[in-house]
């Protein structure tokens, strides 16, 4: 187990510099890029205090739980009116109301890179736990872990934790399945990287790579989309290579609704017909997916669901009938509609 003295030495700081980092301190303050620092040489070498921040936290003042919890969304932006999230969220706090706990607040990843945030959200707001959707920066979800009594994340990597999803690898390949049974042999993607800004990491990627290994097929490289989420590149980048290669795919498939809309309206534009010049189809069945023309053709998540069990899970977590962290894979389903 590593000491306050390994940690100093690793990121070339004192140890009551560390010392206050981890243990809250604000009297002084602490640069932010030395604070993250400090909690990523934390999670590398393994740091836990002697006393155990989370069994202080569980001693202390949410011994008997409040009954109030905290959420933090991965996306940037629009984080009540984002078509995924938002519906993730109203799972969440429907399932919070129905077991009788309250929403403190719901923060985005992006809000906690300001000053002091963490500390705010974490300590300041005597919540009982964080559901965290979707990963966030490894800094403030080690801050978060030491911290908060009880984490349950939807979509998160960690296993050391509960967890609620769904398998997006393999909600990929029957997209990607789907269009190759109509008998598509060069299929484009659309889409972007996590945390790790590595394409080749993303489990909706992986999942398009391996479906079109599996079935024989070329992976067109000039058709890998990298748009990092963003919808207006998403259209953009689907307008430059339709104008600018002149083999073009008979598909694309999506990682998200979103991307996919945008795209579709870069073909439509160029007069490209949809299905019968380029087919669509997608992931997460977001509820204008079935509006658009032609309506998309894509894969439904229980969002609602995975925001209500996600939930109950942490209640449980709470109540203490949950003696292990549990992992929770909800089905999903294609939808066919005109776009394929």
């Amino acid at each position: 187990m590593s000491t306050l003295k390994d940690i100093a030495e690793h990121v070339g700081v004192s140890i009551s510099t560390v010392s206050r980092v981890v243990n809250n301190d604000t009297s002084r303050a602490v640069h932010p890029d030395t604070r993250q620092k400090i909690w990523e040489a934390v999670a590398k070498l393994g740091y836990q205090s002697n006393k155990g921040t989370r069994e202080m936290i569980v001693r202390g003042k949410q011994k008997k739980p409040n009954k109030k919890v905290g959420c933090i969304v991965a996306v940037p932006q629009n984080k009540y009116n984002h078509p995924y999230f938002s519906s993730i969220l109203e799972g969440i706090e429907r399932g919070l109301e129905d077991h009788g706990f309250d929403l403190a607040y719901i923060h985005s990843g992006e809000e906690l890179k300001k000053p002091n945030m963490l500390h705010k959200i974490v300590k300041e707001s005597e919540i009982s736990g964080i559901i965290l959707v979707e990963g966030i920066e490894a800094a403030s979800y080690e801050y978060i872990k030491a911290h908060v009594p009880y984490v349950v994340g939807i979509d998160i990597p960690d296993k050391e934790v509960p967890r609620v999803g769904y398998d997006r690898l393999s909600a990929a390949k029957h997209a990607v399945a789907h269009l190759i049974e109509r008998g598509h042999k060069r299929i484009g993607y659309i889409g972007g990287s996590g945390l790790s800004l590595n394409m080749e990491k993303e489990k909706r990627f992986r999942g398009y790579q391996e479906m079109m290994r599996e079935a024989g097929l070329p992976i067109p490289k000039e058709w890998v989309l990298d748009t990092q989420w963003d919808v207006e590149k998403s259209y953009e980048l689907m307008k430059q290579s339709l104008e600018q290669h002149k083999e073009v795919p008979t598909a694309m498939f999506a990682a998200s609704d979103m991307m996919a809309i945008s795209a579709m309206r870069a073909a439509l534009e160029l007069n490209y017909r949809i299905p019968q010049d380029i087919a669509f189809a997608s992931i997460d069945n977001i509820e204008f997916s079935q509006y658009c023309s032609p309506p998309l053709t894509t894969v439904d998540m229980p969002k609602f669901e995975i925001g209500w069990i996600a939930a109950k899970t942490l209640i449980d977590y709470i109540d203490e009938k949950m003696p292990v962290p549990v992992t929770i894979t909800l089905p999903f389903k294609l939808i066919e509609r005109g776009s394929s």
